[in-house]
């Protein structure tokens, strides 16, 4: 089975040997997505905000493996002590109410940026090809 690897680009990928996303067959794994702003900037305060920055970066690694949020089936989130999760709850909810994907979320005791309230990650299947 063919396997495509996924880059955004970013140095660390090569640095540390990861891919933004895997596809292999129909499957597509999406590494964990921070909320990196493209500009390099500060993320934004809120994990409301952060979830929405993640959810949109695995919502371009999917789309760079052809395909969609509505393909996947997993996500994984990890939360900081000092994040919301009804805020993340919320982000989460409005790319996924119908898609519904099964989700584990956990607390962790920090991320690498001291800035991160959060990291999600996800998996897919893509059915429509």
């Amino acid at each position: 089975m063919e396997r495509t690897l996924i880059s955004t680009g970013s140095p660390y990928e090569k640095a540390l040997g990861y891919s933004r996303a895997v596809r292999v067959g129909d499957r597509v794994f999406v590494a964990g997505c921070a909320p990196v702003m493209d500009d390099g900037g500060d993320p934004p305060p809120a994990s409301y905000g952060q979830a929405k920055r993640c959810l949109e970066r695995i919502e371009q690694a999917l789309s760079a493996a052809g395909g969609t949020l509505a393909d996947v089936v997993r996500t994984r989130a990890y939360l900081t002590p000092g994040a919301d999760f009804d805020e993340f709850g919320q982000a989460h909810g409005e790319a996924f109410s119908e898609i519904r994907p099964a989700n584990t979320t956990v607390i962790v005791a920090a991320l690498v940026d001291p800035r991160w309230l959060l990291e999600i990650e996800a998996e897919a299947v893509l059915t429509h090809e």
